[in-house]
């Protein structure tokens, strides 16, 4: 089981779940994607990379049967690895996010991280209070926060490269059928696929389903009741008993 995080997200983000499928005898592997945890910084950062990043974690590991679970970027990248690589893929699990185009909508959270400068504050507190005049919602201000670390004892910076994050945006919006040479034949893909999407996000509509289908027409979606778009982390329960109940 490899289970990738979303944007600005980390590893750490799906430690609940990973050991709960580790209880279930998987071998979980929680994934920091390239410009993101502490996975190395690069200035090439698409889906075709993200997907080939993966191709060789299963190589160097020699994992076999594999699950790839993703969220939202990294359901995105689930799926495009699912196109490049089927013969690699057991089943694809893909968390609220569809094939489609997406403008860009992160503009209060991208001006709110480029406006911290890390010379002059010095505190989470005043990472905090920065991000603030940015964005309202509580949550999302924490789960920013989680991406800073110290580089000495006088410096804090973000985990995430969010130089080539800005400069490449516009790669999280870009629509899986349009990546690469593929011809539409070869987007298809037969691989078992789950897509899960919460209730009350918008990132899955009802008019989404025929594209899902068109390329993988293996797949079944199902909707986590209650929930918008971090369905796993607002309905834990009822997410793992949905990607359980696929699985099995």
């Amino acid at each position: 089981m490899i289970i990738l995080h979303g944007l600005f997200g980390q590893s750490d983000n799906w430690n609940t779940h990973a050991k709960l499928f580790a209880e279930k005898g998987f071998e979980a592997y929680a994934v920091d994607q390239r410009n993101h945890g502490l996975s190395p910084h690069s200035d090439v950062w698409d889906f075709k990379a993200m997907s080939e990043d993966i191709f060789e974690l299963i190589k160097e590991h020699q994992l076999k049967n594999v699950i790839l679970l993703g969220h939202s970027m990294g359901g995105k990248t689930a799926m495009q690895f699912a196109i490049d690589h089927p013969e690699n893929l057991d089943k694809l699990i893909v968390a609220d996010i569809a094939p489609k185009y997406y403008p860009l909508h992160h503009q209060g959270v991208m001006e709110g991280l480029q406006a911290v400068d890390f010379n002059v504050v010095k505190t989470r507190k005043e990472v905090e209070e920065v991000l603030s005049k940015y964005i309202s919602d509580f949550g999302t201000k924490q789960f920013l926060l989680k991406n800073i670390f110290w580089v000495d004892e006088t410096e804090m910076a973000w985990r995430f490269n969010l130089k080539v994050i800005i400069q490449q945006i516009e790669n999280v919006g870009q629509e899986v059928a349009h990546i690469g040479d593929a011809t539409p034949k070869d987007m298809i893909c037969e691989v078992p696929a789950l897509f899960i999407r919460g209730e009350y996000s918008n990132y899955i509509l009802d008019e989404d389903i025929l594209s899902i289908k068109e390329l993988f027409p293996n797949s079944i979606l199902e909707t986590v009741a209650g929930s918008g778009h971090w369905l796993h982390a607002e309905k834990p329960k009822e997410f793992f008993e949905t990607v359980m109940k696929f699985i099995k």
